[in-house]
C-alpha cells in the first residue's frame, strides 16, 4: 500500500489538471539522470575490461602452452596447472569488474571463503586423494608403464589421474587405488631401473656333488641370451639347512625380461638336476610298519 501511495504521489506531482508538470519531471531527471549516465558509464567500462580481460586470458594460457610442452611437464600435472591458472585468472577479473562497479570486495571474498570452507569440509577424502595425486606427478615415483607392486596390488600402470591410479595386472585386471593411500605408503618399482639382478636358489641333497650342481647353475646363466655376460655371474653356498644345502646364484637381466628369463631358468635347473642326476629334496615323511609277535600294527 505504502508503493503503490508513493507512485500515485509522484504521478500526482507530474500529472496536474492542467497538464504535465514540467518542472518536476525536470527536477526528477536533474537528479535521477547523472546516476543513469554514471551506472552506463560503469556497465560499458566493466563490459570493455571484461573483453580485454579475456583476451590476455587467451594469451597467457598460450604461452603457458607453450612452456610446459617445452619443459616435459607430465599430461596430468599441465593439466591441472592450466586449470587452476585459468581458474585464478578469471577470479582476478572478476574481483576488477566488481571494483569498477563499486561492489565491495571484502564481501566477495567472504562469500567465496565460506563456500570454499564448506566444500572442503564435505569433499575431505576426496581433497586428500587429490593432493595425493599432484604430489605424485611432481615428484614422479612411477609413471605410465611402470610395473609396480603395493599392499593394494601389484601390476603394471596404466594411467595416473589426479585422483586414481590404475594398474592392469598380468592377468588383465583393473585396480584403481586411490592416490592418497598410494602417496602414504610403500611402493615397489620394479621397473624403474633399465636392470634387474636375477637371484635364484636351489636346495639339493647333501650326498649330491655340489661342485656339479653349481657348474650347472652358471651353465644355464651363461648360456641364456637374456643374461648379461659382460656383468660378473655369482654361484655360492646360501646356507645348509635341514634336510638340503642351498645352492644361490646372480647375474644381470634386462628388466623386460625378468620373468621370462627367470621362469625359463627355473625350469632347466629342474630338468638338468634330473638328467645328471642330482637331488633336490622336498619334505616326506617316512612311516615305518612294527610287527610284534601275535599283533599287527596294519592289517
Amino acid at each position: 500500500m505504502e508503493t503503490g501511495t508513493g507512485i500515485e504521489e509522484i504521478a500526482e506531482t507530474l500529472v496536474t489538471p492542467s497538464g504535465l508538470n514540467t518542472d518536476a519531471l525536470s527536477m526528477i531527471v536533474s537528479k535521477v539522470g547523472p546516476w543513469l549516465l554514471g551506472l552506463g558509464g560503469k556497465i560499458v567500462i566493466a563490459l570493455i575490461i571484461f573483453l580485454v580481460g579475456r583476451k590476455i586470458i587467451a594469451v597467457l594460457k598460450k604461452m603457458m602452452n607453450r612452456s610446459l610442452e617445452k619443459a616435459g611437464v607430465e599430461v596430468g600435472v599441465a593439466k591441472f596447472i592450466r586449470s587452476l591458472t585459468e581458474f585464478s585468472l578469471n577470479v582476478l577479473l572478476i574481483f576488477i569488474i566488481a571494483g569498477q562497479m563499486g561492489i565491495d570486495s571484502a564481501s566477495i571474498v567472504a562469500v567465496l571463503g565460506a563456500a570454499g570452507l564448506a566444500l572442503s569440509l564435505a569433499l575431505q577424502g576426496s581433497l586428500a586423494n587429490f593432493a595425493g595425486g599432484l604430489l605424485i606427478l611432481i615428484m614422479k615415483p612411477y609413471r605410465v608403464g611402470d610395473y609396480i607392486i603395493c599392499k593394494e596390488g601389484e601390476g603394471t600402470v596404466s594411467m595416473v589421474g589426479l585422483v586414481y591410479t590404475t594398474l592392469m595386472t598380468i592377468d588383465n585386471r583393473a585396480i584403481t587405488i586411490p592416490n592418497g593411500t598410494l602417496s602414504n605408503s610403500t611402493v615397489t618399482n620394479v621397473t624403474a631401473m633399465e636392470r634387474r639382478r636375477l637371484d635364484l636358489t636351489v636346495g639339493i641333497g647333501y650326498n649330491s656333488d655340489i661342485k656339479k650342481a653349481k657348474g650347472i647353475l652358471e651353465r644355464l646363466y651363461r648360456e641364456h641370451p637374456a643374461i648379461e655376460k659382460e656383468s660378473e655371474i655369482t654361484v655360492y653356498v646360501d646356507s645348509l639347512g635341514d634336510s638340503a644345502v642351498i645352492l644361490g646364484v646372480r647375474g644381470w637381466v634386462a628388466a623386460s625380461e625378468y620373468w621370462k628369463t627367470r621362469w625359463y631358468i627355473l625350469e632347466q635347473i629342474k630338468l638338468t638336476f634330473d638328467r645328471e642326476g642330482i637331488e633336490i629334496p622336498f619334505n616326506q615323511m617316512d612311516v615305518h610298519l612294527k610287527e610284534s609277535a601275535g599283533e599287527r600294527s596294519f592289517p
